[in-house]
């Protein structure tokens, strides 16, 4: 049986509809984690049918951390200025912030990892998985699974969210999607750390 208080918890967590955090929990027969996946699949279809649509609004935000010893500059783009000013909107462009100033993402998407860095991580994987003892017919299956690693380290959008490991940065997006109900793009992202660089570049999509 679905409870309301099954059903106030699903949509606390999700922020779906009522009705619709009703229905999946009934496809699930009460399986509350089974009815969040299937929330989740019918949230990318609805993104997807939204990722074509112009995003000229958003917000660039910024965040300052360890008494200023770093700090971050993000650009989200939606359609209306409307969300723009939304406050779950804000709130997520905030932990776009805070995801970069905690984990240093090198790249926006796999998308924009150039060809030869990517080469370059390719060989030095090859290597390693050969100074390992690993027999060469299987090098290559290894170094596309570290390269999948490599992605999730320093691609901000394949990366674990800081504040729910259980999600990466893509699906949340793909989440606050379904539940504002407009295109979001996370267009560009810079990090500044006291003492770095002075030729750090600013990450676009």
């Amino acid at each position: 049986m679905i409870t309301a208080e099954m059903v106030k918890e699903l949509r606390e967590i999700t922020g779906a509809g009522m009705m619709e955090c009703k229905k999946v929990l009934q496809e699930a027969g009460g399986d509350k984690e089974k009815a969040i996946n299937l929330l989740r699949e019918r949230g990318l279809a609805k993104a997807a049918k939204r990722a074509d649509r112009a995003v000229k609004q958003g917000i660039v935000d910024s965040y300052i951390h360890l008494g200023g010893k770093v700090g971050v500059l993000v650009e989200v783009n939606c359609e209306t200025d409307f969300v723009a000013r939304n406050e779950e909107f804000r709130t997520f462009v905030r932990d776009i912030c805070l995801q970069v100033a905690a984990t240093n993402p090198a790249y926006l998407s796999k998308d924009d990892v150039p060809q030869e860095d990517l080469e370059k991580e390719k060989e030095i994987l090859r290597k390693q998985a050969l100074n390992e003892g690993k027999p060469e017919k299987i090098v290559e299956k290894i170094v596309a699974g570290r390269i999948e690693k490599f992605y999730q380290e320093n691609c901000l959008m394949e990366q674990s969210f800081v504040k729910n490991p259980d999600i990466s940065i893509k699906d949340l997006l793909t989440e606050k999607i379904a539940k504002i109900g407009e295109n979001i793009v996370i267009r560009r992202f810079v990090r500044f750390e006291m003492g770095e660089s002075l030729e750090t570049d600013a990450k676009t999509e």
